[in-house]
């Protein structure tokens, strides 16, 4: 992601309609995977948790949008202090921008990067929400959002794009967000499930997801979205780089969707709808900070080794017993980390910046540099986010009670529940004439039981 940079007098931009109108499209794409996102998740749980976790995503489209207008865009994108985080009294409030005025270096209005920029921090708190799934309370999360943007989101965000931010000034590569984004909410993910525990019958009962084909849905509008994500990372389309990135989102996502598959299939005996749909997201993920820099026949290497290595991620949980409910740490951390680690191998140095990585005879420079932009964003948002948890858990709970997990936190936290069978069928044998647990299992799906008594996974 280019930050804003100072230009000659003689060769200012002029604004470009056509820059402007692509920018504007891939806003909205972006804006569309926050509730792609609602539905890849909410199709991933068990039925009892839908609602709450479709809301999980479209609460940040609220909250981050009114802290990114009021100060969050100016701690971002503002002038820097310090490398650490920005600040300029005209993008508070977004008062003091003019509709002409175009950011810095390129052909786009400050209004259209500042939206654009939006949807980057809505969605990365939504990508937290995957990982505490049944079990937190709305008001908490709600404002656990509220702060976690502040303190880290607008923050880092700042450090990789900003125009003064450290990483960026170290020469750290992130076309469209492995550090700022993904390394930010997985790390981040981790840090709060260690902090509030496990859901109620973790590694016990059967929490299979509910409705396969809604999580399909969820990743077919991801993967669409993700075109502007990272195509529009490129602030325009004058030069080709942002082809490239959209080329190379296309063919690493593939790569990594097919080498979960076969990791399935020689691990497991199959091939597997949701497989399908985490090998895409990964893919997705790695190439994010990297599709800028490398080639396609790299972003087919790097494709193919983060669908491997988180399709084998995933299964760490049970070995080590943190209830990363919906692999978020898998997909989104891990991901992350391999995507910008790669960059350090696979940057061709013809295309994003004259960095190579070591395959190109780049030597280790820009791997080191990469190393040090994970480590530094991983550790500080696991740090803070885990504090965050803590903090929030100890004064009003982060938590449902043990009760309402187990009966459903959509009917506790918002009075609703996903599907309604009550006029279904007819007469005596409709539902609601049936046994709770017959009805329940049938509500449900036969995903939803395990066992062969009448244990339900509702």
């Amino acid at each position: 992601m280019p930050p804003g940079i100072t230009t000659l007098a003689a060769d200012t931009p002029t604004l470009s309609a056509a820059n402007t109108g692509f920018m504007l499209i891939c806003t909205a794409l972006v804006m569309l995977m926050t509730p792609a996102l609602a539905f890849f998740y909410g199709g991933m749980v068990r039925v009892k948790s839908t609602l709450n976790m479709l809301m999980m995503s479209f609460i940040s489209l609220g909250i981050v949008t009114i802290l990114w207008v009021l100060y969050g865009f100016s701690v971002a994108f503002g002038t820097d202090s310090g490398g650490v985080v920005g600040w300029s009294g005209d993008y508070v409030g977004l008062s003091g921008i003019g509709i002409t005025e175009l950011w810095d270096g390129y052909t786009i209005p400050v209004y259209v990067f500042a939206a654009f920029q939006l949807m980057f921090a809505v969605l990365t708190p939504a990508l937290i929400s995957g990982a505490l799934a049944d079990r937190v309370k709305f008001t908490a999360w709600a404002l656990f959002i509220a702060l976690w943007v502040t303190i880290v989101y607008f923050p880092v965000a700042h450090w990789v794009w900003g125009a003064g931010g450290w990483l960026f000034e170290m020469g750290v590569i992130d076309f469209a967000g492995g550090t700022a984004v993904h390394i930010n909410a997985g790390a981040a993910a981790l840090g709060v499930i260690l902090v509030i525990g496990k859901r109620v019958g973790f590694k016990k009962d059967p929490m299979r997801p509910h409705s396969l084909p809604l999580v399909m849905l969820g990743a077919g509008l991801l993967w669409f979205g993700w075109f502007g994500f990272n195509a529009g990372s490129w602030l325009g389309n004058d030069d080709g780089v942002g082809a490239v990135m959209f080329l190379n989102t296309q063919v690493a996502t593939a790569a990594a969707m097919v080498a979960w598959l076969a990791y399935e299939k020689i691990r497991h005996g199959a091939f597997t709808t949701l497989g399908a749909a985490s090998g895409a997201v990964a893919g997705l993920v790695a190439i994010t900070p990297a599709g800028g820099s490398c080639s396609p026949l790299g972003a087919i290497a790097i494709g193919a080794v983060a669908g491997l290595l988180c399709a084998m991620a995933v299964g760490l949980k049970y070995k080590f017993g943190y209830d990363d409910s919906l692999d978020v740490v898998g997909v989104h951390l891990v991901g992350g980390v391999v995507g910008s680690l790669l960059v350090g191998f696979f940057a061709t140095g013809g295309v994003q910046s004259d960095a190579k990585g070591l395959f190109y005879g780049g030597g280790l420079d820009q791997l080191g540099k990469q190393a040090t932009g994970v480590f530094a964003v991983l550790a500080y948002s696991l740090i803070v986010s885990a504090v965050l948890a803590f903090a929030l858990d100890k004064t009003m709970g982060m938590r449902v009670p043990e009760d309402d997990e187990v009966s459903g936190i959509d009917q506790v936290e918002h009075a609703e529940t996903a599907y309604d069978f009550s006029g279904a069928g007819g007469g005596t044998g409709s539902r609601k004439a049936q046994p709770a647990a017959v009805a329940a299992h049938t509500a449900a799906g036969p995903a939803a039981a395990e066992t062969k008594n009448t244990k339900v996974d509702a």
